[in-house]
């Protein structure tokens, strides 16, 4: 049998399971990026949060957490640390007090460039080509699109 008879019959052995296969490749990825990372001084979170303000500029807290796909809890620390280290600001809206902005200071604008170097160290790390990238980041997001269409069935 198998490993796609197996897992279609619901089996239960670890290998098979396409959850742990997602966990342990972006562990993996995780780790990669994690030397690369380590010159900026950041963790791969905060690059993250990073990456959304140079593509956006300023935004609210809910922009980045809804672009982020985290909920505001998760967030919080991490601007937090961002602000303490320099790198981004935080400033109430002044149309609505409720509301929180993020920006980059010119501290995390410069970090830019230095980070600018993560994508194409990552792929040369990994040996992965730009097509297979390509494929493997446009499967994973129909994946996602499936899975949040199913979480929000129930």
């Amino acid at each position: 049998m198998t490993n796609e008879d197996r897992a279609a019959e619901g089996s239960l052995l670890l290998d098979d399971q396409l959850c742990f296969a997602l966990y342990a490749a972006q562990r993996a990825v995780t780790a990669a990026y994690r030397p690369l990372l380590d010159d900026l001084g950041l963790t791969y979170p905060q690059y993250l949060v990073l990456l959304v303000l140079w593509e956006r500029g300023e935004t609210s807290v809910k922009e980045l957490a809804g672009a982020l796909r985290l909920d505001y809890g998760t967030v919080s620390p991490l601007l937090k640390r961002l602000e303490g280290a320099g790198l981004v600001r935080r400033e109430r809206a002044a149309g609505d007090e409720r509301s929180v902005l993020v920006a980059c200071t010119g501290r995390g604008e410069e970090l830019r460039e230095r980070a600018a170097r993560v994508p194409g160290a990552l792929l040369t790390t990994t040996g992965l080509g730009t097509q297979e990238v390509a494929a493997l980041r446009e499967a994973l997001w129909h994946l996602t699109e499936r899975a949040d269409t199913a979480a929000d069935r129930h």
